[in-house]
């Protein structure tokens, strides 16, 4: 239980994984009225990837609200840019940390929308392939999904105000390699015991 806990908060850690990357804008209409805010949205998520690929944890906090609020994958929440440093610093930076090492791609699942009577509210989604290297074992792939409000605070910059993310709990990587150990478990003991049959038959025959 304790290392499949541990699993738990490794996957949590995409949170801080993820270049949340906006998708090409070439096939929005003309007349589109949000190009500016895509633009800007592009701008601030560009930003959080090169902090990610960086380790920067201070760069991705700056393209966010203070009191943003991420949901990680084990149900936690950090409230604000504190907690979430020290979500960071758990997970790969102090002793008994979880990661060494990770990467990760992501896509949009479609056009930010914008909502609020002035528009200075987006809301995305999509999907993410990360591969993990955790202290206490080899690497695994992770296939999940993201959402992220941005929105518009008064001064007119675009701040991450909340990120969630999930994963599918009955189909993944690492229950289908449970699964296999699982089989090779009962394959390795059948081995056994058809061997130590085989002994002690011969022992008794004597």
């Amino acid at each position: 239980m304790q290392t499949i806990s541990r699993f738990c908060y490794a996957f949590a850690l995409a949170a801080l994984l993820r270049p949340i990357a906006m998708p090409a804008q070439t096939d929005l209409p003309p007349g589109d009225p949000h190009q500016q805010g895509r633009q800007s949205l592009l701008k601030i998520l560009t930003a959080v990837e090169a902090a990610i690929n960086a380790q920067d944890i201070e760069g991705m906090i700056a393209q966010m609200s203070p009191d943003c609020t991420v949901t990680w994958w084990n149900a936690e929440i950090s409230r604000g840019h504190d907690e979430i440093r020290a979500y960071y610093r758990k997970m790969v930076k102090d002793d008994g940390r979880l990661i060494n090492k990770y990467t990760t791609q992501s896509k949009i699942g479609g056009h930010a929308r914008f909502i609020g009577s002035g528009s200075d509210v987006a809301l995305a989604e999509g999907s993410m392939e990360d591969e993990f290297f955790p202290v206490i074992r080899g690497s695994f792939k992770l296939n999940s999904r993201w959402s992220s409000t941005v929105a518009k605070s008064a001064t007119g910059e675009w701040k991450i105000a909340s990120l969630h993310l999930s994963s599918n709990v009955f189909t993944n990587s690492l229950m289908a390699e449970m699964a296999r150990m699982i089989y090779i478990a009962a394959a390795v003991a059948l081995l056994i015991g058809a061997i130590a049959g085989w002994f002690f038959g011969r022992r008794s025959a004597k």
